[in-house]
């Protein structure tokens, strides 16, 4: 198998940066590194292309990253900041036809009830988009050639989904995990985990928490996403960090 390419495609939090009405210095700021849309990722190996999340960003991701085609979507759990823009797949259901879609199974079920016109046949009229589902369980399955373990975390209390793909591993939305899951990881070459802000927060990571997580973890290289303005300035928090972490922006391409 040929490497993989990543695509930030949205680093953000649910808000995005900058947040509405916003004033924070951040929030304020030129640089593109600190504008950031809501968190999703694009995963590519020889002729595949898949897609972590599909949030209300997603129609301006494809479109700023020129997605002709994909050959499906992992949600990694129902949060609209990570499934809203699951009606923008027409355009690919419609050179493509049904576009699959994996999450577990309570996952599937809010999509259901979210957008019952695209999974109710009794409702469906022209120009809406269709589907194939596949739930996801602790076990590992394939996209194609390419095995993906999904690592169970709990963002608050909730449980949800990160997804490892060979050496490369993508967590976001994550507070806690246990033992068992964390050996899951162990190994992977690059980490991607959410780092909201520098102060507590009762559901994500903060960065002081985040990082403990690479140290346990001990990746060649790891990359933050989910963040918030709170965090600060892309640029001041890059240079505070040790050598081998990174905060991603969005856009950025990383090869595994």
């Amino acid at each position: 198998m040929n490497s993989l390419e990543v695509t930030f495609l949205g680093t953000g939090t649910s808000q995005g940066v900058p947040v509405i009405g916003c004033k924070d210095p951040v929030c304020l700021s030129q640089d593109p590194k600190d504008k950031r849309l809501r968190t999703s990722a694009m995963i590519e190996w020889e002729d595949q292309r898949y897609i972590i999340d599909c949030g209300p960003d997603f129609r301006q991701q494809m479109l700023v990253n020129q997605v002709d085609k994909i050959d499906g979507i992992l949600f990694t759990h129902e949060h609209t900041d990570h499934m809203i823009g699951l009606d923008d797949i027409r355009p690919f259901y419609f050179e493509q036809g049904d576009i699959p879609i994996y999450a577990e199974p309570r996952v599937l079920n809010e999509l259901k009830k979210r957008f019952d016109y695209i999974f109710n046949p009794e409702n469906r009229y022209p120009g809406i988009p269709s589907v194939n589902t596949f739930p996801v369980s602790g076990k590992p399955f394939f996209l194609k050639n390419l095995e993906v373990t999904p690592i169970r975390i709990f963002h608050g209390k909730l449980p949800i989904y990160g997804y490892r793909f060979g050496d490369f591993t993508y967590i976001t939305d994550a507070k806690t995990i246990s033992d068992e899951e964390l050996e899951k990881i162990k190994g992977t070459k690059v980490l991607v985990l959410n780092a909201l802000r520098k102060h507590p927060h009762h559901t994500h990571l903060n960065l002081a928490e985040a990082l403990n997580w690479v140290e346990k973890i001990k990746p060649e290289k790891a990359y933050f996403t989910h963040i918030s303005h709170l965090l600060g300035f892309h640029e001041k928090v890059e240079k505070q960090l040790p050598k081998n972490v990174h905060l991603a922006f969005d856009n950025l391409k990383i090869k595994i």
